[in-house]
């Protein structure tokens, strides 16, 4: 054998194409990573006890003392024009700003423990999976939807403290509850996949959440704000949460009336139309999560 006949062949052959996976296989996939992370989420949630004490501190505050203490001093006579019509009870058009404060904190949580976990290289870990973003940051908001709405199973349970009769229509609360925790998660995530520092991500969530938490009408009526602030209160998507929340819970619209929720042009939209705007952000805003989440370093 002749020394050219040993050496091995170097020639370029083309290239074979590898054929793309089944559409159903990369169905199957995707689906065991919304489970899985589900789950991760999950396991989180309820290995933390103290923290699912302590977020419940905050509402029942607002609820038992502020609620009650304004309920009492708007009963009394000569409150002024602006204390509210009086024909129900001020707890009762608390109840859902307050059932909405619950479910925010945990799924904001969510986008927080995404960015530590950068910090810990697991982030890199999930870019390097074989799956696709959507299905890994779905996962992510699906499990941090579940644990807000958690959070807020034992405040609709102390429904009838303030006044509301128990019935389906909590369970219909809840439904609405689990739509906006999705959508806030999905917003936190999104920030999450922006922001690298997790100092600088606090800071930024805690400057968001509060003024969305003040211009909703979670708190007070809305509609009696000047133009400026009634504008900004039309844009913000918590206002139609806690606007359907409170059409949904019997008693909600009774002490500041019907009209008191947002109002485009004098027209009231109704709570379906609500719900969907809330369901269009949350799948635009995870979208562009996962392209975003794409290109992490």
């Amino acid at each position: 054998m002749s020394r050219a006949d040993a050496l091995p062949d170097l020639t370029p052959r083309p290239a074979v194409a590898v054929p793309a996976p089944p559409r159903r296989a990369a169905v199957v996939r995707d689906l065991r990573t919304l489970r899985v992370l589900w789950r991760r989420e999950m396991l989180r949630f309820v290995r933390n006890r103290v923290r699912i004490a302590t977020s419940l501190v905050m509402p029942l505050l607002f609820l038992l003392i502020l609620g009650s203490g304004l309920n009492s001093a708007l009963d009394q006579p000569g409150a002024g024009p602006g204390a509210g019509p009086g024909s129900g009870d001020f707890r009762t058009y608390l109840f859902p700003g307050v059932l909405l404060m619950v479910v925010q904190g945990p799924a904001m949580t969510v986008g927080a423990l995404i960015v530590w976990d950068r910090q810990a290289g697991f982030l890199r870990q999930m870019l390097v999976a074989p799956v696709r973003r959507g299905a890994l940051l779905g996962g992510i908001c699906l499990g941090g939807a579940t644990s807000g709405a958690a959070y807020a199973v034992p405040m609709l349970l102390m429904a009838g403290v303030v006044g509301v009769p128990y019935g389906f229509h909590l369970i219909l609360a809840l439904a609405v509850l689990v739509l906006v925790a999705f959508s806030f998660t999905v917003l936190g995530v999104l920030g999450a996949v922006c922001i690298k520092k997790p100092e600088t991500f606090d800071i930024v969530m805690g400057l968001c959440a509060m003024p969305l938490l003040f211009l909703s009408g979670a708190l007070f009526p809305v509609h009696q704000l000047p133009g400026w602030l009634n504008a900004a209160v039309v844009v913000n998507p918590l206002t139609y949460g806690v606007d359907a929340l409170r059409r949904v819970i019997p008693g909600g619209t009774a002490w500041a009336g019907e009209d008191a929720g947002p109002q485009w042009w004098g027209w009231t939209p109704p709570v379906l139309l609500e719900l969907a705007l809330l369901a269009l952000l949350a799948v635009g805003a995870l979208a562009v999560a996962a392209r975003r989440f794409s290109r992490t370093d």
